[in-house]
């Protein structure tokens, strides 16, 4: 893929993460038919369809329960990652073969279901998730990760953030 469709598809990132409610970091996702260069699905982290604006209804249920960033994934929005997912699973999309270009690096839950699901290649701008993550996860089962330049967590370097 020319290096102009990459820098393309993550400006489309960019602009789905500005669709999430999420207090603490907008998360965007797109998923790509790499051999014809076409849009499958996207999607970007919210709360549940139909639940409300944020994961807990109008609350962040991780500032509610205090959760330290990069820990306990399956409390609070569903990841953009996730979304694609569901979205494909929902409309029948198949996603075998597909690259998947993401504003930060998968979570170790999202990148269980990357893998599963059949995505072959993970696109990411490098240092967009500050926690644990599941980069190593993808790449010892056989899925290939690009990181790319791009923004970074506006977390790092804040007091009491421990980067993970």
């Amino acid at each position: 893929m020319k290096e102009k469709h990459v820098r393309i598809r993550i400006e489309q990132c960019l602009a789905l993460a500005k669709a999430s409610n999420c207090p603490r970091r907008q998360f965007g996702a797109l998923l790509l038919d790499p051999e014809r260069n076409v849009v499958l699905m996207d999607g970007y982290n919210g709360g549940p369809r139909g639940g409300g604006r944020l994961c807990g209804g109008e609350e962040c249920l991780r500032d509610v329960h205090a959760v330290p960033s990069g820990t306990r994934m399956e409390i609070g929005c569903h990841h953009a990652e996730m979304n694609v997912i569901c979205n494909c699973a929902a409309s029948g999309v198949r996603m075998q073969g597909a690259w998947l270009f993401v504003t930060g690096e998968p979570c170790l839950m999202c990148a269980k279901l990357l893998h599963h699901s059949g995505i072959t290649r993970v696109i990411v701008v490098g240092g967009g998730y500050a926690g644990a993550n599941g980069v190593e996860y993808l790449r010892a089962h056989g899925v290939e990760v690009e990181s790319v330049d791009g923004p970074q967590d506006p977390r790092i370097g804040q007091p009491g953030f421990a980067q993970g």
